[in-house]
């Protein structure tokens, strides 16, 4: 079928924008003007000839397909993958799940098997499992692809591959065993879906194939739950259609059933238009701005956010927001410096003005969500209660941690006319379980005693006596947390006398990761799992032996390694991560012992956990993962998307 939902869709939007000018001119109500939108856009649903009641709509995070007839993502060049393929077309070995807080075996039957000194790795395989041309899912496979992988540069995961494994063969059908060139506790990472991991592709159609890399998997055999039914030429959109054998995929067996017997990915593009479609019932899952689902909300009656009521957003989101600092400039160099910048801020101001205070402070290197609590805040919540600076204050250490910045949080929300429980449990579920002091006498104590001093319009100065000023590079969108942080802490640190300046850039990730900047909003830390509480991704890459002078690449454009911060006690937590099990007690307590030298330092200020706002239509669909039943990670990007749709319910409407 030839659909034409861009260039439709793109008339309405045109017919929608001329008539709400002309309200505007005529200054009539925004009702007129939503009843009149309604009217204008009747029947949208109706163009794909498909049933709209059997059909879920979501949109594309990651922009307009560029390579629409490609379906090949497993070689290193960039495709969309969350065009539906990461969400419906493949199933990995193993799924990271951050709501659950666990590790979901997937074609593997269980979780990755080990020798004694981690040389090497075993993977037990579903059986039963089969790619949607009806071959089974095999050993064969496995072995297959990952040959290739190694064979090919282009290929992904050809770097890791070939400098970690020696072997890879089988043992029977269902079993395959990697012998590595040195021991690896971590091998099996490169396998964990989690926004992307390697993935299984078919032997008896790539085999056949003279160049893999050139290859466009058109029409692709899919090992989830929903084969390719069709797409549009120009990317904006790609229509999925469940398999008939989806009990014989990981989902089914795993799941059931999933609902939709149609997934569509479609490119709305601005967050406007998405609040249009869903207003119109044209769009089920939109990631938003907090802007736009203010707008939703007031516009559907049948639109909701993850939360039904205030604060809405996503805590279940392993990201975690704040600031980083170059250590490799002075003055960020000097751990008092930072610490002072850090108790310049409050937080609850701060968050009010990042986010309206809808989001959950962190005081640790790692978001403040649920499963995190529980591994990590909790066990942590005496030391940091304790923890005290190399500073006196009423001739006493002075103790930084703030417990009762969640009730603060609260109150402000109160004052904003928002209904919050009391319950400190939920409070602190909703808003984080504390942060630090606002203390800017404290701070102010931290500079002068290393030689900073204020004019006398209370304006601070460096040692020198010029005057000290900071700019933060910051993300160019005006909606992304990592701009709304920029903006919260230069308006802290203006009221505390620093000249503070922000630069937003759309080419802000290479700047950072060269090292050009003094103090930058991307991410303080590298994003942990989410689902597991092995804590190697957030420490590994500030590792000494991957420093980089500035002008030369980090490793990463997130947390402490941007900012060229090394410590000898975190290289060795590292290398005790590396040896152990990521399972294991040792490793807990290694990551314990790592989050403590993170605050201790405070090389990136955390700040809050990512809020992510989505609207979701319960018109056509129910039974979202809202926060009231949180059965799974609730972003439709996700991989983890293929395994919400068995929950979902169909209201029954037309």
């Amino acid at each position: 079928m030839d659909f034409n939902f861009y260039y439709f869709g793109k008339k309405i939007q045109s017919k929608c924008k001329k008539f709400i000018r002309r309200c505007e001119r005529m200054k009539k109500s925004l009702l007129v003007i939503f009843v009149s939108v309604l009217l204008v856009v009747a029947g949208f649903s109706q163009v794909a000839g498909i049933p709209r009641e059997e059909t879920l709509i979501a949109n594309v995070l990651t922009g307009r397909v560029n390579s629409p007839g490609i379906f090949n993502i497993f070689t290193s060049s960039w495709r969309t993958p969350d065009q539906g393929i990461q969400q419906l077309m493949l199933e990995p070995l193993w799924m990271m799940e951050p709501t659950r807080g666990e590790v979901i075996n997937s074609l593997a039957a269980e979780g990755p098997i080990y020798n004694e000194d981690f040389t090497k790795m075993t993977v037990k395989l579903r059986e039963g499992c089969y790619w949607s041309d009806g071959v089974e899912i095999t050993a064969d496979d496995i072995v297959y692809a990952i040959t290739t992988a190694m064979k090919y540069q282009g290929m992904a995961y050809h770097d890791q591959f070939r400098l970690h494994v020696d072997k890879v063969y089988k043992t029977d059908d269902y079993t395959v065993v990697f012998e590595l060139k040195e021991p690896n506790a971590r091998f099996h990472a490169n396998f964990v879906d989690r926004w992307g991991a390697w993935r299984p592709f078919p032997k008896h159609i790539f085999e056949k194939v003279e160049d893999p890399l050139s290859f466009n998997y058109n029409p692709p055999i899919s090992s989830g739950p929903y084969v390719l039914k069709d797409y549009d030429r120009a990317g904006y959109w790609t229509l999925w259609e469940k398999r008939e054998d989806w009990d014989r995929t990981p989902t089914g067996m795993l799941f059931g059933e999933p609902k939709p017997k149609y997934v569509l990915f479609y490119y709305y593009g601005e967050a406007t238009n998405q609040v249009i479609a869903q207003a119109n019932h044209n769009l089920d899952m939109a990631d938003l701005t907090m802007e736009a689902f203010r707008a939703l909300i007031q516009r559907n009656q049948y639109s909701r956010g993850y939360r039904i009521e205030y604060p809405w957003v996503v805590n279940t989101d392993p990201c975690m927001t704040g600031v980083i600092f170059n250590t490799d400039v002075y003055p960020y160099n000097i751990k008092d410096v930072r610490w002072a910048l850090t108790l310049a801020i409050d937080i609850v101001d701060y968050i009010g003005i990042a986010f309206d205070g809808a989001a959950p402070m962190g005081a640790l290197h790692l978001p403040p969500m649920p499963v995190y609590q529980e591994w990590y805040y909790e066990p942590l919540e005496d030391w940091l209660k304790n923890f005290t600076l190399d500073i006196e204050v009423n001739g006493r250490p002075f103790k930084p941690y703030d417990p009762t910045a969640t009730l603060r949080a609260a109150q402000y929300a109160r004052e904003r006319g928002y209904e919050v429980p009391n319950d400190i449990e939920a409070l602190k579920e909703m808003f984080g379980p504390g942060w630090w002091k606002y203390a800017p006498d404290v701070a102010e104590q931290l500079l002068e005693r290393n030689g900073f001093t204020k004019d006398k319009n209370g304006k601070w100065l460096l040692p020198d006596g010029t005057p000290w000023k900071i700019n933060i590079i910051a993300n160019a969108n005006p909606s992304h947390p990592a701009h709304r942080n920029a903006l919260a802490a230069a308006q802290q640190w203006r009221n505390f006398g620093i000249d503070v300046s922000v630069t937003p850039s759309e080419q802000d990730a290479s700047i950072v990761v060269s090292g050009n900047f003094e103090v930058s909003a991307q991410w303080p830390a590298s994003e942990p799992w989410g689902g597991h509480p092995d804590l190697y991704r957030v420490f590994s890459s500030t590792h000494s032996k991957y420093y980089q002078p500035i002008g030369e690449n980090a490793i990463t454009n997130l947390g402490p390694a941007p900012g060229r911060w090394t410590d000898p006690r975190m290289d060795k937590v590292i290398e005790g991560m590396e040896k152990v099990d990521w399972d294991s007690e040792e490793n807990m307590e290694l990551g314990i012992e790592g989050l403590k030298i993170l605050v201790e330092e405070m090389p990136s200020i955390p700040t809050f956990g990512y809020p992510g706002v989505v609207g979701w239509d319960e018109y056509y669909w129910t039974n979202y993962p809202g926060a009231e039943n949180p059965y799974m990670i609730p972003y439709h990007h996700w991989p983890n998307f293929k395994y919400v749709l068995p929950f979902l319910e169909p209201t029954g409407r037309k």
